[in-house]
């Protein structure tokens, strides 16, 4: 029997916590809940072993799991992602196991003896404290004492509900000793329920207007509100959609207290999609998918790790090869994995793979709430759903006999995380395949240069769809200079003449339009004509964006929220201007235009949960609409067949950023909007208005010519020494201190001149393209290697040199494989 046992805990620390085994002994893969420092974390078991550590081991406080819920080759999986991306081994395994629900964190606060002799010594003989607090500060320390004088526990959010206190309030009255902090974190059932309020039935009459309530008090306009919307629906409704009337988020709870009201917690059912898909999926293949689709099923066989590339022009028919691929695994009895880039997209995979595979198929994207991923989890786990569908983190999904793995739209930035452990999803899925002996299919019409490049080294197999299914023509693409444009109407204008017309063209034959405009908003950014500032977030150094019908200013980086000035807030010039366009404003401006179509616009702020985003998709296939605006989330993934016309609108304006990827980025976003025209029995035409007629990502995008603009930028990024050619770190030293940030930078930059790590080129260190950001100043160095094995070595020993310096680990982000460098 083991003594001791090793856990990989989700904390900024690379190593694993040795714990003492006093009862139950785990399993390697298994989860234990034990003490960390303040806290009970629960985390995974890595070593089983009797070596006692140099320090005294705590004791596990609980073993969770009888079996592992990571079996070795996903252990093994996680260690290899910790390795390649310099990554805590602790946050990686959190990433791949989506079971927080399962273990919810909690805190409760009691009174100690200091503190009931506080208490006494204040309703006795008043405050005999001296202290600089005002009086009104010490009262609520008082409440809080009050509030707990009997002795028992209590949690922090009844407590803080009850008395009012702050956290800070809280953490002074503890450093006092007036009060203890516990730990009640717990293991809970995460078997998903919704929460329902019903009338009671001595409620009822309650429920008419102006009758008396319980207790002899009327019922307060609000109140009745609530009684009104149960009455309407038959007595019953879930509390999510009660939240949603316009009264406060306590007058539910009034009405519990009251016995007017009460909640119940039942189960509920799973939603997959409410996708409608107009076409049956019979699989009809052309030559070319018939062929593709054999060197898929061939590699799958041969159950030996294998890479393909599945280049096909929009409309090819890429995801009718996905699912003929998926549905001869499940025939063998495997598992595969779908990858798609965006949430977004996730509602029409499901969709098409449920119309399939019926019940086998299971969903795991971050839109999920915390108890439907969990559910997912484990129907994948038991063997329940061998299909597994969703974004990045679905690369993790515990199938059994993995058997396939594709990527859709391989090249979308999507699947790079951005946040520690900052893996990229396609390469993980490569590595995972490598590991289970499974076949990897990377699809896209606009590949990734390092994936095209694998392919035409012979690292990868590459598979080419080079037509459309049903012979259709690839769109025809007018380029619409902006520069003549202006010269022409002496105005700036954000639809063009061209596009002008073409729109109304196709609404009068009753065809439908895409129009895109990568940015969110109305305006922008804000601008004082007479000083020239502009309004910036408070938080970072970028300009606000401008969003009218919401009537604030709003970061897209933090979120961060600030009314509309009237007046310039730096000089009090009443003269603001609100510049640029956005989504919203080029939505607005369409409904002047064209007064009589049905226009809906698609970006984040029309989204706001999954739902949102099959309504407009569903009335847009339903021919319910005429017209949609949106961002690049309308650009890619959609087959929707009355679609005849796409408008592009300023998305070349992702050129002029300081990237070495902007004509690459520019080039995909194009291409694939381009895609979405002439899917149907109709051919496409695409509007594209652009400031730089002449640049190549431009040229090449016109023509739907993917080679000619891969061997352009290849002979680029072999001069710059750019990936592929050489593998990139980004090492970002941050703190909402400048100081802090300058001292970490320098001492990192230091040891760069002091010990140049072989065969590594340092640049840096250099402030940020995004100099401050949530708070935090930025400089960041950018490594350069030829050889992957001396940059790792490089940047652990670079972290072994912050950690000698007491650069605190959340303060210094290393990202392997960077897609931005701002």
């Amino acid at each position: 029997m083991p003594s001791f046992c090793d856990v990989a805990l989700p904390v900024p620390l690379e190593a694993a916590f040795t714990y003492k085994l006093d009862g139950d002994v785990p399993v390697v893969g298994g989860r234990v809940v034990v003490p960390f420092r303040e806290q009970r974390l629960s985390g995974i078991v890595v070593k089983l072993h009797d070596t006692p550590p140099k320090v005294t081991a705590k004791s596990v406080y609980r073993v969770v799991d009888t079996a592992p819920v990571l079996n070795q080759s996903l252990l093994q999986l996680g260690e290899w992602v910790a390795q390649y991306y310099v990554a805590p081994l602790g946050e990686v395994f959190r990433t791949m196991l989506p079971l927080g629900a399962e273990f919810r964190r909690a805190r409760g606060y009691h009174i100690t003896e200091v503190g009931l002799n506080a208490l006494h010594e204040s309703a006795t003989r008043g405050s005999s404290l001296r202290s600089r607090k005002s009086a009104d500060e010490q009262m609520d320390e008082y409440a809080v004492l009050d509030y707990l004088a009997d002795g028992e526990i209590v949690r922090e959010e009844t407590l803080r509900s009850g008395t009012g206190a702050s956290r800070a309030l809280l953490e002074g009255l503890v450093r006092k000793k007036w009060v203890a902090r516990q730990d009640l974190s717990a293991l809970r059932d995460a078997s998903r329920t919704i929460r329902i309020a019903q009338l009671v039935s001595r409620s009822l009459g309650a429920a008419c207007a102006g009758e008396p309530a319980m207790e002899g008090r009327k019922l307060n306009r609000n109140q009745q509100t609530i009684l009104d919307a149960l009455t309407l629906a038959g007595g019953r409704d879930k509390v999510e959609r009660l939240r949603e009337l316009e009264v406060p988020r306590s007058t539910l709870d009034t009405l519990v207290r009251r016995g007017l009201v009460e909640i119940v917690e039942e189960p509920a059912d799973f939603h997959v999609s409410s996708m409608k898909l107009k076409s049956s999926l019979g699989f009809i293949f052309t030559p070319a998918q018939k062929q593709a689709l054999q060197r898929i099923q061939s590699e799958v066989a041969a159950r030996q790790f294998s890479v393909s590339l599945l280049h096909g022009v929009t409309g090819s028919g890429k995801t009718a090869v996905y699912l003929a691929a998926m549905q001869a695994v499940l025939t063998a009895g495997r598992s595969a994995i779908m990858l798609v880039p965006e949430i977004g997209l996730t509602p029409a995979a499901a969709a098409h793979l449920h119309q399939v595979f019926g019940d086998e198929v299971a969903i795991l994207h971050s839109a999920l709430s915390n108890d439907e991923r969990a559910e997912q989890w484990h129907r994948i786990h038991r063997g329940e759903a061998r299909i597994v569908v969703g974004t990045r983190s679905a690369v993790f999904a515990p199938v059994s006999d993995l058997a396939l793995i594709v990527v859709d739209e391989e090249h979308d930035a999507s699947y790079k995380q951005e946040e520690t452990p900052r893996y990229h999803a396609r390469d993980v899925a490569v590595m995972r395949a490598k590991m289970s002996g499974a076949a990897v299919v990377l699809g896209s019409a606009t590949p990734s240069l390092e994936s095209y490049y694998n392919a035409k080294e012979g690292k990868y197999s590459l598979i080419e769809l080079p037509d459309r299914v049903e012979k259709r023509p690839l769109p025809e693409v007018e380029v619409v200079d902006m520069r003549q444009e202006f010269h022409e109407t002496q105005h700036e204008q954000v639809i063009s003449r061209r596009l002008q017309s073409e729109i109304a063209d196709r609404l009068a034959r009753n065809e439908q339009v895409i129009v895109l405009l990568n940015r969110r908003g109305y305006s922008a950014f804000v601008m004082c004509r007479e000083c020239g500032d502009r309004v910036e977030c408070k938080n970072c150094a970028i300009a606000m964006t401008h969003h009218k019908r919401d009537r604030r200013l709003m970061c897209h980086y933090c979120g961060y929220q600030h009314p509309v000035p009237h007046t310039c807030p730096k000089c009090g010039s009443e003269y603001v201007q609100f510049l640029g366009t956005g989504s919203e404003k080029l939505e607005e401006l369409l409904h002047g235009m064209f007064p009589q179509a049905r226009i809906a616009r698609l970006d984040r702020d029309t989204v706001r949960g999954r739902e949102d985003f099959e309504r407009v998709l569903n009335a847009l296939h339903a021919g319910e609409l005429d017209l949609v605006v949106g961002t690049q989330m309308i650009a890619k993934g959609h087959d929707i067949h009355g679609v005849t016309l796409v408008g592009v609108v300023g998305a070349d304006a992702a050129l002029g950023f300081p990237d070495f990827r902007a004509a690459e980025r520019t080039f995909q976003l194009l291409t694939q909007v381009a895609g979405r025209a002439g899917r149907g029995d109709s051919p496409g035409k695409v509007v594209l208005q652009t400031y730089f007629p002449d640049h190549y990502a431009v040229q090449f995008a016109a023509r739907h010519d993917y080679h000619g603009f891969y061997e352009k930028e290849i002979r680029f990024r072999n001069w710059m020494r750019y990936p592929p050619f050489n593998a990139l770190a980004n090492v970002l030293l941050r703190s909402d201190r400048l100081n802090d940030a300058l001292k970490y930078s320098g001492i990192v930059g230091r040891w760069f001149e002091a010990s140049p790590p072989g065969g590594v080129r340092v640049l840096g260190p250099a402030v940020a393209p995004l100099a401050r950001l949530k708070t935090e100043y930025r400089y960041h160095f950018v490594l350069k290697s030829t050889s992957r094995g001396k940059l790792n070595a490089a940047l652990r020993a670079m972290l072994a040199h912050a950690a000698a310096q007491k650069i605190p680990r959340t303060n210094l982000v290393v990202d392997v494989d960077a897609l931005s460098l701002l």
